[in-house]
């Protein structure tokens, strides 16, 4: 049994020993930054002549930037990190300016010297994108212009929005809250109210680094506010009114194009039968000039002949 347990043990040692192989020795720090503004990511050392200092991103471990025989190297081959990355010389700490989401991830360095054991440390960076300001409306699915119901239904939204939480606040107390993890989608939290309620509430959505709030300063004027309620014409009737206008309007013109077209097809056949008719005239006209110039030379060859006799 003793030869057992120290078996498992050794291949315990052995697998930690993997580990640290693997995942190597060192910290994490956690760096959370807005989209835009600069984060630095600082190694705490200072570099030696003998020392290099590298820095790597992302799971694939992708070389970004490194310090070499005191030479910096920064690879702006690398779309994502185009023109962002700035290194201290002195430190060989890592700055990256005007930061986006896509720069969200794992940033790992490490430093190999010749004269103590090689050290690594690892930073984990989320870049937030800015938050939007919440917007607070009647919902319009439940609008009615029917002033018996004592409530009506509050929808507050944001749109294009990424690892947030979206909530609906009475005072400084959670009535609701939602939240997501994924990026660029939209999100709707309903509230059911009172329309005489003098309750403070408002909405608000954050991220680890920052909030926005809108606040509901009217309950009353907003619960009795309607985009589309009896009153007025519906959604669908406007729609429908506005396919109707338009197919009134492609039936006359092409009425007004068949006119058009009938017009100038008439008038082709008006100017080719005038045309038609002073060929005829003319041809007539010229014979019968012929024939009394004819007989006008007859007659004068006859008088003159008759003189001479």
């Amino acid at each position: 049994m003793l030869r057992n347990t120290v078996g498992r043990l050794a291949c315990f040692y052995l697998f930690l020993q993997g580990l640290k192989g693997v995942f190597g020795a060192g910290t994490e720090e956690v760096k959370s930054v807005t989209e835009g503004d600069s984060v630095t990511l600082n190694t705490d050392v200072k570099v030696q002549k003998d020392e290099q200092i590298l820095w790597t991103f992302g799971l694939k471990e992708t070389r970004i930037a490194e310090i070499h025989r005191q030479n910096i190297y920064i690879d702006d081959t690398d779309m994502i990190f185009e023109k962002i990355l700035q290194m201290d010389n002195q430190t060989g700490s890592l700055t990256l300016r005007n930061t986006r989401t896509e720069h969200t991830g794992l940033y790992k360095l490490t430093v190999i010297s010749n004269i103590r054991e090689t050290s690594y440390k690892r930073f984990n960076v989320t870049v937030y994108a800015p938050l939007p300001i919440p917007v607070i409306i009647r919902d319009p699915s439940n609008c009615s212009s029917s002033s018996s119901s004592s409530s009506c239904s509050l929808v507050c939204s944001v749109v294009n929005v990424g690892h947030v939480t979206l909530s609906w606040y009475v005072g400084i107390s959670v009535l609701s809250s939602i939240s997501v993890s994924d990026l660029s989608i939209s999100l709707s939290l309903p509230l059911e109210v009172e329309y005489q309620d003098n309750n403070t509430y408002s909405c608000v959505i954050n991220n680890p680094i920052s909030n926005q709030t809108t606040h509901l300063d009217n309950i009353t004027q907003l619960c009795h506010t309607c985009a589309f309620n009896k009153e007025s014409p519906s959604g669908r009737e406007v729609l429908a009114a506005c396919i109707s206008a338009a197919l009134l309007l492609a039936l006359a013109g092409l009425m007004y194009f068949l006119y058009r077209k009938h017009k100038r097809t008439a008038q082709k056949v008006e100017t080719a039968q005038s045309e038609e008719d002073e060929v005829q005239y003319a041809e007539t006209g010229f014979f019968q000039q012929n024939g009394q110039n004819k007989k006008a030379n007859e007659t004068e060859e006859t008088i003159y002949s008759s003189i001479i006799t």
